[in-house]
């Protein structure tokens, strides 16, 4: 009953400057209710829904360019329109004391030409295509064209200080971009962006140094699926791949890294497997969190086993805006619905999931 009494998810932490007041984040969901990329009054609600006071927000994956874009409605911060639609929500969550962090991504190649400006083939370290036909044909940046990208998540970065958001989380995961870059499954290029391990992990690392040079390190996060191959996007040694990308992370010290868990190799499914997570979080000196399919259970065994500082809940926070309250009281969790993950509905599924004070009422 002693751990009980003291759930170690619910403890206190001190994440470099910011005090938290437990160690749930809302991990960055994709919902596709920003209508033509901009973020809409309906996230208010829906992110305030979900914020106590000291508790970690992270964004839903938010777009660096015009050339980011892989899915419908998905928000961008790359337009002066975009930042100041992005304000109120932010407010939003302040006005309750949570600290938000903005997830600023590119999708290379996990696109198509209806999503390109001018309808061009979509940008990525190889013009190797996705297995699907969602995908067009990628074209491959070539090594002059790099820095560009890179500039542009510089400038999301400045964008997303001005909007009010406290810190950046760098998208390098999930078959995106920078994990196209990093993951020698995709990754077939010859010049100093690919070939070996230092090569392929040189974009990431480049836009870590830029935008911690914009913001400040102590602003910045970096998200990781070292294990995972969604979207063609796996690694021959992701264990090495993992150690050597949180070694460099730590020359940058930037605030935190997150890290989704091996079992969760293919999109949504948990699978049992032996590889682990704590060389990397044992290599990594800062803020370390997890995500992947966690439970009430092995959430606070994550932490009280220190294997990780935090850890981010999804879909279960997706279903349950107040899910610290329920992990505290052990209270029954609302089920998620699948179906309604990415509607554009500003309202079912996003901000209608019963509160446990209307479930006890009704």
């Amino acid at each position: 009953m002693a751990e009980e009494h003291t759930l170690q998810v619910l403890t206190p932490y001190k994440m470099g400057d910011f005090q938290l007041s437990h160690r749930v984040v809302l991990a960055p969901l994709t919902r596709q209710r920003s209508y033509g990329n901009v973020p809409q009054p309906h996230a208010m609600l829906y992110y305030s829904q979900r914020t106590t006071k000291g508790g970690l927000l992270i964004s839903e994956a938010t777009g660096v360019s015009d050339t980011a874009q892989g899915y419908t409605d998905t928000p961008g911060i790359w337009t002066k329109e975009q930042v100041e639609a992005w304000k109120p929500i932010v407010d939003a969550v302040h006005a309750k004391g949570g600290i938000f962090f903005c997830q600023i991504w590119h999708v290379g190649r996990a696109s198509n030409t209806s999503f390109q400006p001018n309808g061009q083939a979509p940008i990525s370290c190889t013009d190797k295509s996705i297995d699907g036909a969602d995908y067009s044909p990628p074209r491959r940046l070539s090594t002059e064209e790099i820095p560009q990208i890179i500039n542009d998540f510089r400038l999301a970065a400045r964008n997303a200080m001005e909007a009010g958001f406290d810190g950046v989380e760098i998208h390098g995961a999930n078959g995106y971009l920078i994990d196209q870059f990093l993951k020698d499954q995709a990754n077939d290029r010859t010049d100093k962006y690919g070939g070996s391990l230092e090569n392929r992990c040189r974009f990431a690392l480049e836009i870590t140094e830029a935008v911690s040079e914009e913001i400040g390190a102590d602003k910045v996060g970096v998200r990781l699926s070292i294990f995972s191959n969604y979207l063609d996007s796996g690694d021959s040694n992701p264990e090495a791949l993992g150690l050597y990308m949180a070694k460099s992370l730590n020359k940058y010290d930037i605030l935190y890294c997150h890290m989704i868990e091996p079992r969760m190799k293919t999109l949504g499914e948990m699978t049992e497997c032996p590889q682990s997570l704590v060389p990397i979080r044992k290599a990594f000196n800062n803020t370390f969190i997890v995500a992947g399919g966690y439970s009430r259970e092995d959430g606070t065994k994550a932490v009280a086993e220190n294997r990780a500082d935090l850890v981010a809940y999804g879909r279960q926070f997706l279903a349950n805006p107040d899910l610290p309250k329920r992990l505290e009281l052990n209270a029954p969790l609302n089920k998620y619905n699948r179906n309604t993950f990415y509607i554009p509905d500003p309202v079912v599924g996003y901000t209608d999931y019963p509160f446990l004070d209307e479930t006890n009422t009704a």
